[in-house]
């Protein structure tokens, strides 16, 4: 039976100051380090073990996992980062404070923006401080300027039948550190979530998420390793 842990990474500096985050890089708070330690002791304790990992190219994502393969003691394993498990691209709202934003747009706005399945940010502004064409990382990769969603689903899931769901069909036991969205995408496509329902779906920072998947990749159970 293949085995699937996800893990969205411990809080960063931007998840504390409540500023919308994307795909810029931030770092771990010293709370989000001790959560993807704990996420890593956790995983050993209850006996649960991988042969490869993935995650996305944003060091708080990176990091999370790192340590949590330390508190295992696999730092040792294979590690595929790609640019398609990064975080929903927030556009014009990135680095903003969203209780700010929401006294300046109207809650029922902002709520939009963040919430709805296909509805984006606004475009960013010409000249903002998050830019990130100069950000060696992402050269020769299109980067979005904003994201909904459903179009975040639309460049996660083609990676995950690509690159990752082989890996499972040939019984191996993988873990993906990633993002609250990217990783929303995966959960609405493994447990057939509506539209409708996923927007309103909460990933936890530091929580590993089981997957119990059918040969078909079908989901048998999913639970937070926290709950068993």
């Amino acid at each position: 039976m293949p085995t699937l842990v996800l893990i969205r990474h411990g809080q960063s500096a931007w998840n504390l100051e409540n500023r919308f985050t994307g795909w810029w890089d931030v770092d771990l708070t010293e709370k989000g380090r001790e959560e993807a330690w704990a996420a890593g002791e956790l995983m050993k304790a209850k006996g649960v073990d991988f042969d490869l990992t993935f995650t996305s190219y944003q060091t708080r994502a990176i990091k999370t996992l790192n340590l949590a393969l330390e508190a295992m003691g696999r730092l040792w394993l294979p590690t595929e980062k790609s640019w398609k498990l990064n975080e929903r691209h927030y556009g014009g709202l990135t680095g903003l404070d969203k209780a700010e934003t929401a006294a300046l747009h109207g809650d029922d706005q902002v709520k939009i923006w963040r919430r709805s399945f296909d509805i984006p940010p606004p475009l960013p502004e010409a000249g903002s401080p998050w830019d990130l064409s100069a950000d060696l990382r992402y050269a020769g990769i299109p980067i979005p300027q904003t994201e909904s969603l459903k179009d975040t689903i639309a460049r996660v899931l083609p990676y995950w039948e690509e690159r990752i769901a082989p890996e499972l069909r040939a019984g191996k036991r993988v873990l993906i550190s990633a993002h609250g969205n990217s990783l929303r995408a995966l959960v609405k496509h493994l447990s057939g979530i509506s539209d409708e329902e996923i927007t309103g779906l909460e990933i936890p920072t530091g929580q590993p998420i089981v997957y119990e998947l059918a040969d078909d990749l079908s989901a048998l159970d999913r639970y937070y390793l926290s709950e068993r």
